[in-house]
């Protein structure tokens, strides 16, 4: 019988290993109230992408409306008060020229001037505190994302003068990130590896199983400050941009971390290793194109469609790639093999 054979493909790949990890969005925040009232309006849509300062919700401004005009009035006092004072502490002054008033008198009357210019500040402040408190009644956006459902609805109270309340979330899920930890000996050897021969972490793949067939390449940007004494592990994260939003906060993922370099890897068909009870094995055909029944060591899959082999095969090997359920160990087969195992390398995609 006529089969397909190949030979290996010897090329350098990097070597991955898989860490389990979950997304978190680059920005999150509690939106809070900050004034206490009744919320008289909603001025969004739930999961609506807001963006930054628009409001959101309305907590009636009465009461702090009026603290504002009280405010207000205050201070138009004090300055009526200090301009009395300063009138008569220099009339105090012209007075003590001609003797016509005591020094304790025209102390008194600075003492009195710079009372009300005291004064004055602290009424200023108190009316900036009103009018902020005042600006409190519309809840805005922090920043632009995307809004939560509000937890309290129109016409409830909220108590968030004494302690800030929270009344709704909001995500900028523009840009997310994978949080995963590794051992710190494999910590240790991604940052303290030769320059030259240091694995690259500006394109870390990330995977998320069959729920999005979609790779991401994340880029490292953090790792922890300490190694974590339960657990010998270390914090890293990698950030990548969220293409068409279809990435969300708290969703699992597989990082896929690059570890190492094989500069001369066996490379062969992933299709045409196959899987039985006792492993991985290949079909060879020795010199004589007889088959023979191979068990291999396989390491990652490479491009989407080549299986790394580090044990059992050697580089000149020619194994099946077609065929596998017809042929049997010990078969003598008539081998058709693409040139310099041209097969194998047409299948050497690039990203």
């Amino acid at each position: 019988m006529e089969v397909s054979v190949a030979r290996p493909v010897t090329d350098s790949v990097v070597i991955h290993q898989t860490y389990p990890a979950y997304l978190k969005s680059s920005r999150s925040a509690d939106i809070v109230a900050r004034v206490s009232g009744n919320i008289v309006a909603k001025h969004y849509t739930d999961g609506e992408y807001a963006r930054a300062g628009q409001p959101l919700l309305s907590i009636d401004p009465s009461t702090y409306r009026n603290r504002l005009q009280q405010a207000e009035a205050q201070l138009a006092s004090a300055i009526a008060s200090e301009e009395f004072a300063a009138r008569q502490y220099e009339a105090m002054k012209k007075a003590l020229e001609s003797d016509a008033v005591s020094k304790m008198d025209v102390i008194q009357a600075e003492s009195a001037w710079r009372e009300a210019q005291a004064q004055i500040k602290n009424c200023r402040a108190a009316v900036d505190n009103a009018r902020q408190m005042l600006g409190w009644c519309t809840v805005r956006a922090p920043f632009a994302g995307q809004v939560s459902a509000p937890e309290y609805t129109v016409g409830a109270y909220v108590g968030g003068e004494g302690n800030p309340v929270k009344v709704a979330s909001i995500v900028n899920d523009s840009v997310v990130r994978a949080n995963f930890s590794v051992t710190d000996s494999r910590f240790l050897q991604l940052t303290e590896t030769p320059e030259g021969k240091r694995v690259r972490l500006d394109s870390v793949p990330v995977t998320f199983g069959d729920s999005i067939a979609r790779t991401y390449y994340g880029r490292f940007d953090y790792s922890g400050l300490e190694v974590d004494q339960g657990t010998g592990t270390i914090r890293m994260r990698l950030e990548f941009d969220n293409r068409g939003r279809e990435l969300r906060q708290g969703m699992f993922c597989t990082v896929h971390l690059p570890v190492a370099v094989e500069p001369r890897a066996l490379l062969v068909l992933d299709a045409a290793v196959g899987t039985d009870q006792l492993g991985r094995y290949l079909y060879l055909v020795n010199d004589s194109d007889k088959v023979v029944y191979t068990p291999v060591e396989v390491g990652e899959l490479v491009r989407d469609s080549l299986r790394i082999v580090t044990k059992g095969i050697a580089p000149g090997d020619r194994y099946v790639t077609r065929a596998l359920l017809k042929v049997r160990d010990g078969m003598a087969v008539r081998p058709v093999e693409a040139p310099s195992g041209q097969s194998a390398k047409n299948s050497l995609p690039t990203r």
